[in-house]
């Protein structure tokens, strides 16, 4: 079962809840597929399921404390515990993935928290990082209350407002206009990977290059 047929199951009050559950959990640090339950709230909401504001306000609750308490958490164990948390959990805090958002963190700083929202792994890292690297707490907050706004009510709204578009241009068009849409879902995809790895690329040249 898919996870938007799962959602489907649940009641309103219920998936809104368990959207911001979800995203708190991996806000604090814990490797769970947030972005995916809220794109699927979302989609359950362009289709009258739902209500869109209530998904938008508890993703940007659930994504903001989740933040702020990995980042007591961060700030109380410090890099110790991440490294304890590499020996256990090498995928998600190996020490290639910890050393490369640290770099993140030392070229920009609050900017980090902000728009490691938009990116997986700093989505799980940056509020225990930033308590470890004892980032000011009022810089952490400005940056993970704007961030959290931005990502989950602005993911929420875009994806409301594309599916609505969606559900009224595919009464109008066939099934090739359909497979043309797909079609340029998958290319645009493949293109934003591949600018991906290239900037994957260039951060891990310019270590061995300051060498």
């Amino acid at each position: 079962m898919h996870v938007d047929e799962w959602l489907q199951a649940i009641p309103p009050l219920w998936i809104c809840a368990l959207v911001g559950l979800v995203i708190g959990l991996e806000s604090l640090g814990i490797p769970l597929p947030g972005e995916i339950v809220l794109v699927s709230s979302a989609l359950l909401a362009a289709q009258g399921v739902v209500n869109p504001l209530w998904v938008g306000i508890c993703a940007s609750v659930g994504a903001i404390v989740g933040d702020s308490i990995g980042y007591a958490i961060g700030r109380k164990g410090g890099k110790p515990m991440f490294d304890r948390l590499g020996r256990r959990f090498p995928k998600h805090f190996g020490p290639s993935h910890i050393a490369k958002a640290e770099r993140y963190f030392e070229r920009y700083g609050m900017w980090t928290v902000f728009f490691g929202r938009f990116v997986a792994l700093l989505r799980i890292l940056a509020g225990p990082l930033a308590g470890a690297l004892r980032m000011p707490y009022w810089r952490f907050l400005t940056a993970n209350v704007l961030g959290g706004i931005a990502w989950a009510g602005g993911t929420t709204a875009v994806v409301y407002y594309l599916g609505r578009v969606a559900e009224k241009w595919l009464k109008g068009f066939s099934w090739a206009g359909l497979v043309l849409a797909v079609l340029f879902g998958v290319v645009t995809t493949l293109l934003v990977k591949r600018r991906a790895a290239r900037m994957a690329a260039q951060e891990a040249e310019e270590p061995a290059g300051a060498a």
